[in-house]
C-alpha cells in the first residue's frame, strides 16, 4: 500500500497560518494525502512559535509539526513542547533540551510514519551535534517501529542538505531542506529510494524578502541601521512537496513539488 506525504516549508505568521486553515483540509481531499508535515518555528509573528499558533496548525491539518533555529523564540512554547509530541525540536539539540527531536505518528490510512527534525550546523550558530550522526540515531530508533521516515533538516547550506540525502539514501523514505524560505526546483528520487528536495520554500507571503515587508529589509541593507523585520502579507503561497511511498518497503516511488496560491 502507497502513504501519500504532503510537507510544507516554513510557515510565516498569520498569512501562512491563514492560508492552511483555508486550503489544507481541501487539499488533502483533493490529493488523497494521508500525512502532512509543516516546518512551524516562524508561525508566531514570524520569528518563533507559541501553544496558540501550533495548536492553529493541528487544527488546519497538520498531523506533525517540525522546527529550526528559532524553536525556542517565544518561550511560552517551552512547556508546551514537553507536552505535545507532535511538536519537534531539532533531535540533534542537546538530551537535556525541552521536547523530542522524533516521533512515530499515524497517517490517515493507518500507516506508522516515523519524523525528524534536524538543525544543520554550516553557517548556523546553535548547540547542535553532528546532524549526520543525528539522523543514524533516528533512523536505527525507529527501526521495526516504522517504515515511512520522514527528515526534515533546517539548514542553510544547500551542500549539507544534499549530503545528508545520500547519507541516508535508501534508509530514510523523504529528506526535505528548510530555513530559506526558497523553494528550490531539485525534486528528484536518490537511486536507493529516498525521495529529496533541497528546500521546501515558505508557506507564507512571497512580496516580501523572505516573508518579511520589503521596505523594512531594504532599510537595513541600505542605511546599516536596525529595523523590524514585520511580516508582509502579499502574494502568500503554500509551499512544500507530495512525496508517494511504498509503506512495505520504506522507499518512495515519486517526488513533485506543491504551490498553492491564496487568493484571499
Amino acid at each position: 500500500m502507497d502513504v501519500t506525504l504532503l510537507v510544507l516549508g516554513d510557515v510565516v505568521g498569520r498569512p501562512g497560518r491563514d492560508a492552511l486553515r483555508r486550503h489544507l483540509k481541501p487539499c488533502r481531499q483533493e490529493r488523497h494525502v494521508d500525512f502532512v508535515v509543516a516546518n512551524g518555528e516562524n508561525a508566531a509573528g514570524g520569528a518563533g512559535i507559541t501553544p496558540e499558533t501550533a495548536d492553529e496548525l493541528f487544527a488546519s491539518g497538520v498531523d506533525v509539526i517540525t522546527a529550526g533555529d528559532h524553536v525556542w523564540d517565544k518561550k511560552e512554547i517551552v512547556p508546551y513542547i514537553g507536552r505535545q509530541p507532535r511538536l519537534l525540536r531539532p533531535f540533534n539539540f542537546p538530551d537535556t533540551a525541552a521536547g523530542r527531536g522524533w516521533v512515530v505518528a499515524d497517517a490517515a490510512n493507518g500507516t506508522k510514519v516515523a519524523v525528524c527534525s534536524l538543525l544543520g550546523r554550516v553557517f548556523l550558530n546553535q548547540p547542535a551535534d553532528n546532524p549526520f550522526a543525528a539522523a543514524d540515531r533516528f533512523l536505527e530508533a525507529v527501526e521495526g517501529q516504522a517504515r515511512v521516515t520522514v527528515i526534515d533538516l533546517h539548514a542553510e547550506a544547500t551542500s549539507e542538505k544534499v549530503a545528508l540525502g545520500w547519507h541516508v539514501d535508501g534508509r530514510a523514505s523523504l529528506v526535505v531542506g528548510t530555513h530559506t524560505h526558497v523553494p528550490t526546483a531539485d525534486e528528484h528520487v536518490y537511486p536507493n529510494g529516498t525521495a529529496y528536495v533541497t528546500d521546501l520554500g515558505m508557506t507564507g507571503p512571497y512580496a516580501s524578502v523572505l516573508g518579511r515587508r520589503h521596505d523594512r529589509v531594504l532599510h537595513r541593507f541600505l542605511t546599516g541601521m536596525p529595523s523590524v523585520y514585520d511580516v508582509a502579507e502579499g502574494d502568500v503561497r503554500i509551499c512544500g512537496v507530495l512525496a508517494v511511498v511504498d509503506d512495505k518497503t520504506g522507499r518512495a516511488k515519486s517526488i513533485e513539488r506543491v504551490c498553492i496560491r491564496d487568493e484571499a
